[in-house]
């Protein structure tokens, strides 16, 4: 190959030629402030609004549902603590559920809201495929339980949570329902009503779009508390002045997105499936982590027994191949991932995760080259022949 392979679609995707095409003009001749209300600032209110339209679409929501933020970190932030300030401050009721795989934007923030501010915790176990139980959920409720936040889809083993289902439990108890869809925007359905959700991060750079935008939906009439003070915008609820060149590239994006969806998840499942069969065939001591059909269509996922999955990601960039061992957010870091010793794997071999994720430009050539080379990779770093 004489070409380097990106197989790290999870972590993050390049920009669509037409994305950057949409953006451009909004970063030199359409500049205005959506807040003006002179011609500059009416052209990038339009913007603006057909944006938001066109995101409310593919969510199957209102316009004045969807709330534009930074990144699906800052969004997942904003439902924990929105929904939590909000509650604590009427009734007094502080109990929260999670799952034990979700990403550090929401582990974390749950975590500091309750060592900060006294809120009441509890994380679900998984299966050992990484999928919520939905008796597991049901048992967990309690009277003073407020919201329920599960992701769509895990970032590090692509397991696809039944959310809908999941939503029907918390539904009956009058339980709001937070889903963290960052990593399943672009490659699932987000229609929010049939999944049943009250409220749903997404974030740009995952599905084509620019890094640094995100959105939140926020069903319309829920209670919800503003953890930014400031301006007036997105419904007051963030403010700032919105960052309209990224807010149109990211609208441009999912919609490209939902027009490819059923072609890209075909070839990417394809392909998908022909690195995991053909990688747990070829390499012994080779497990798939996760569910294997219930998975995301561009997410292989791996743990190896005697290998260092830092140190494989470092010898598969020497021959060309871009990978992440788990999240992106953990790479070089030597500490298992939470998210596999949840589904029950030792910590050392949590310690030899590999994540090949594609994207829809990649080929079967690409994908049989990484399937040459990484048994010859895996057998060298275990010393065998």
């Amino acid at each position: 190959m004489n070409k380097r392979i990106y197989m790290d679609h999870a972590a993050t995707t390049p920009v669509d030629p037409e994305v950057l095409e949409v953006m451009i003009p909004l970063f030199t001749t359409e500049y205005g402030n959506p807040s003006s209300i002179h011609h500059w600032g009416q052209r990038s209110e339009y913007i603006l609004h057909s944006s938001r339209e066109t995101i409310s679409k593919s969510l199957n929501c209102e316009t004045d549902e969807i709330i534009f933020t930074s990144s699906g970190t800052e969004s997942d932030n904003l439902a924990l603590r929105g929904i939590a300030l909000e509650a604590y401050h009427r009734n007094k009721n502080n109990h929260m559920i999670i799952s034990s795989i979700e990403h550090p934007a929401i582990m974390n923030t749950a975590h500091d809201l309750k060592t900060k501010y006294g809120f009441e915790l509890t994380i679900l176990p998984v299966n050992q495929y990484g999928l919520v139980e939905p008796h597991d959920l049901a048992n967990a409720i309690k009277e003073n339980t407020i919201l329920v936040s599960i992701m769509y889809a895990n970032n590090e083993i692509g397991v696809i949570q039944p959310i809908s289902k999941l939503s029907e439990i918390t539904k009956a108890s009058n339980i709001l329902f937070h889903t963290d869809a960052v990593q399943a925007a672009g490659q699932l359905i987000l229609d929010v009503k049939s999944l049943g959700v009250d409220l749903m991060s997404i974030s740009g750079h995952k599905f084509y779009g620019p890094k640094g935008i995100g959105a939140l939906y926020i069903k319309r009439n829920i209670p919800f508390r503003s953890t930014q003070t400031g301006g007036s915008q997105e419904n007051g609820l963030r403010a700032g002045t919105e960052n309209v060149p990224l807010i149109a590239g990211m609208a441009k994006a999912l919609e490209i997105s939902m027009s490819r969806y059923k072609d890209d998840t075909i070839k990417m499942t394809q392909l998908r499936n022909l690195l995991i069969d053909t990688i747990l065939q070829e390499i012994p001591d080779c497990y798939i982590t996760g569910h294997k059909k219930q998975r995301l269509p561009n997410n292989a996922s791996f743990v190896f027994d005697n290998i260092d999955g830092n140190e494989l990601i470092m010898n598969l960039d020497i021959y060309d191949i871009a990978a992440s061992s788990g999240s992106a957010c953990k790479i070089g870091n030597p500490e298992p991932s939470i998210v596999l010793q949840a589904i029950g794997l030792s910590s050392n071999l949590s310690l030899g995760s590999l994540r090949l994720s594609i994207g829809r430009n990649t080929n079967q050539d690409q994908v049989n080259y990484v399937i040459t080379m990484l048994p010859k990779i895996i057998s060298k770093m275990r010393g065998t022949p």
